[in-house]
């Protein structure tokens, strides 16, 4: 019993496990930090963009994502996860340099389109790596420890940065933001070449063929059979991927829009406003993980996205402060819920032979999500006002707490 608990305890917190969250962190910590604080504010403020060019604007950085992932995790497993990994954060390096050394708006829709390209090898590579590690019955823990690096960055960038940015002012933040970019480069050198990446698999000799016609074509058709063979799940589940992405996209463009000109908020108010969601969530993650790992999937589905809708629904109609502070925090519970719960699902219906291929298919259609999501949460800033963004969110989420209803859960997915 002493050895399989070190076992397991030396499997999720092994050094390959630790350099991708601590990647993750820091360049989710650079993401948060320009996408919700530096560039609505400054595109707002300073180049007087309307909403919906702002949602255009950071929807470009999602489909640069999303134009990668389904090829990226195909990549990671011939390449590994060094080659694959040292190449996205290079160029978000340089996505970020760019950002920070132009004021005209065309370049900042062009950086923000690089910093998609650059991260999208993040997710696939963590996941992929992280479940890979985990196994089976650890999906639930292992995806809320990715969560929490995920969430700890994102919250803590647009907190941290708050204090680095002057009055319109921002020579500080950008430099503390290169900076950070500088050390992921420096781990994603540590990571490992191609033994993780290939799963511990001799690669076949007609796969490393180089510079041959029917090789790279052979390649795309057992990348292809291997998505094919991810489709013996509910037909469900790919609507369900999108609209839970698509009701997050949905409040990243106007979060701080609404905070700023609805609750006139100041930067500290607003870093506090954050805290109240991002914490709770972060602290719940990982005892949710484990309880989802031994109970179930669907309890946790119910319960969260009732919870989250239950916010949405209501949350700009309340005028304390408390009260508002409180729904926050509700809403972080809610989303402690759902992301173990909803990600073990997803992780319960990949092929394990093939994991980076298909998680990056997988990633992929939850990155329409966010590309979309922007985009509308813009336009019903501007035609129907603040609230609407919130009610549609809040009314994707009501959606998904019916549709899970009667998507199978595969019982690899629940460990009891």
């Amino acid at each position: 019993m002493l050895f399989m608990e070190e076992w397991r305890k030396n499997r999720l917190f092994s050094p390959f496990v630790m350099e991708l969250l601590i990647i993750m962190f820091v360049v989710e910590f650079v993401k948060g930090a320009l996408l919700l604080t530096i560039l609505p504010v400054y595109m707002k403020t300073s180049l007087g963009a309307s909403a919906f060019i702002i949602g255009w604007t950071l929807a470009a950085q999602y489909i640069g994502d999303n134009v990668l992932r389904t090829p990226v995790g195909w990549i990671i497993d011939k390449l590994g996860y060094r080659t694959t990994m040292l190449t996205g954060v290079l160029m978000t390096f340089v996505a970020v340099i760019l950002i920070a050394t132009t004021a005209q708006f065309s370049w900042m829709i062009i950086g923000c389109a690089l910093l998609g390209l650059g991260t999208a090898p993040l997710w696939p590579c963590v996941i992929t790596g992280t479940t890979e590690v985990a196994g089976d019955d650890g999906k639930a823990t292992i995806m809320s420890v990715v969560y929490m690096a995920w969430l700890s960055g994102v919250g803590l960038g647009p907190v941290a940065i708050n204090f680095f940015v002057g009055e319109n002012h921002y020579s500080s933040a950008f430099r503390l933001l290169i900076g950070c970019m500088t050390v992921v480069v420096l781990v994603a050198l540590m990571l490992p070449r191609r033994e993780a990446g290939l799963q511990g698999k001799s690669v076949p000799k007609a796969e490393i063929k180089s510079g041959s016609r029917a090789s790279f074509w052979q390649r795309v058709s057992v990348y292809l059979s291997e998505v094919r063979r991810s489709m013996n799940v509910s037909p469900l589940l790919f609507p369900a991927m999108f609209a839970q992405t698509f009701a997050l996209g949905i409040l990243t463009p106007i979060l701080t829009l609404y905070a700023k000109e609805v609750l006139k908020l100041s930067s500290f108010q607003y870093s506090m406003f954050l805290i109240a969601g991002g914490a709770v969530t972060v602290i719940c993650l990982v005892p949710m993980g484990k309880i989802v790992d031994r109970i179930g999937i669907r309890p946790f589905l119910v319960i969260g996205f009732s919870l989250s809708a239950a916010v949405l629904l209501c949350f700009t109609f309340a005028k304390s402060m408390v009260l508002l502070y409180v729904l926050v925090a509700v809403l972080g519970i809610g989303y402690a819920f759902i992301i173990p719960s909803w990600n073990a699902l997803i992780a319960s219906a990949i092929p394990p032979e093939k994991r980076g291929a298909v998680w990056g298919f997988f990633l992929t259609i939850e990155g329409l999500g966010m590309i979309v999501g922007p985009i509308v949460s813009g336009k019903l800033w501007d035609v129907y006002g603040y609230h609407a963004p919130f009610l549609m969110s809040g009314f994707v989420l009501v959606l998904l707490l019916v549709l899970q209803m009667f998507i199978s859960i595969p019982k690899k997915g629940m460990v009891r």
